[in-house]
């Protein structure tokens, strides 16, 4: 078992575990510490914690500090000096003729390096540009290519829920979502409805999901023939929050009708238990 604090460096991003070196680190402490990138100004995210070993991804780096009042000056400054250098990056992106459209600058804490983000629809040769920005800027420069959903990410915004978006509020990575997701809970397959503000399936499709498929696997597929206890029927729909089937029956009048039943009576009707998961039809 090792000691570990998580460490986050932007608002909803990845958390990084550290040692905390001796330090006595509480949830909410701005520290200093040594990434791979240089040194960084970071923010611990929860208390010092223990972990097994084998649980770290990659090799444990230190603390340096918990950060005084001259460290979060510098930082503030940084963030400041930032907005500039984005501005100045636009304007030579422009003079180079690159389409890129320029979302977010960072300084690291030691202002060894400075990182620009940037989204395209096409490959991008930005050398030009990169040794122009090194000669202005007297320091290593990074530019790095996002997706529409990093972009998304970093800028915010309104969901059509009324609710900042969630990868920008809490989420700290990004998990696949499929357009299964949105077939299971039987929301409509329009593109407006389902998409989020960077265009891809909204991430809010994954919460839920689990308590879905749980459900599904207790209620008979649409089309399956069952029996009811009016008779045969072939299942027409299925809520899966109420467990409630509709079932389309033939009466003696050769008349198709639409009949409800929950769930528990249509099972106990065609399977003497519920939860064996059986390929066989109901």
């Amino acid at each position: 078992m090792v000691e570990v604090v998580g460490i986050r460096f932007k608002r909803a991003g990845k958390i990084y575990y550290f040692s905390p070196n001796g330090f006595d680190i509480e949830k909410g402490n701005d520290v200093i510490v040594e990434t791979a990138r240089g040194i960084e100004f970071g923010k611990a995210i929860e208390n010092i914690k223990t972990i097994e070993e084998k649980d770290l991804v990659s090799e444990l780096k230190p603390v340096i500090r918990i950060a005084d009042e001259a460290d979060k000056y510098i930082n503030k400054e940084n963030k400041k000096k930032a907005k500039d250098a984005l501005d100045i990056c636009e304007i030579k992106a422009k003079e180079h003729n690159l389409d890129m459209k320029f979302v977010d600058c960072e300084y690291t804490f030691d202002n060894n390096k400075v990182i620009f983000y940037f989204t395209s629809d096409d490959r991008i040769d930005f050398r030009e540009l990169v040794r122009d920005l090194a000669s202005i800027f007297k320091t290593r420069i990074e530019l790095r290519q996002i997706g529409v959903r990093d972009h998304a990410k970093l800028i915010g915004g309104l969901g059509s829920c009324g609710q900042p978006c969630c990868c920008s509020r809490f989420l700290s990575e990004f998990t696949p979502v499929s357009i299964k997701m949105a077939k299971d809970q039987s929301i409509s397959l329009n593109p407006t409805k389902i998409s989020g503000l960077c265009g891809r399936l909204m991430c809010c499709l994954k919460y839920e999901q689990e308590g879905y498929e749980e459900g599904l696997k207790k209620l008979p597929k649409v089309g399956t023939k069952i029996n009811t206890p009016e008779g045969e029927g072939k299942v027409y729909d299925v809520d899966i929050l109420t467990e409630l089937i509709k079932v389309k029956i033939l009466t003696e009048d050769d008349i198709e009708e639409i009949k409800y039943f929950y769930a528990e009576d249509i099972i106990g009707n065609n399977c003497n238990d519920c939860s064996c998961k059986c390929d066989t039809e109901y």
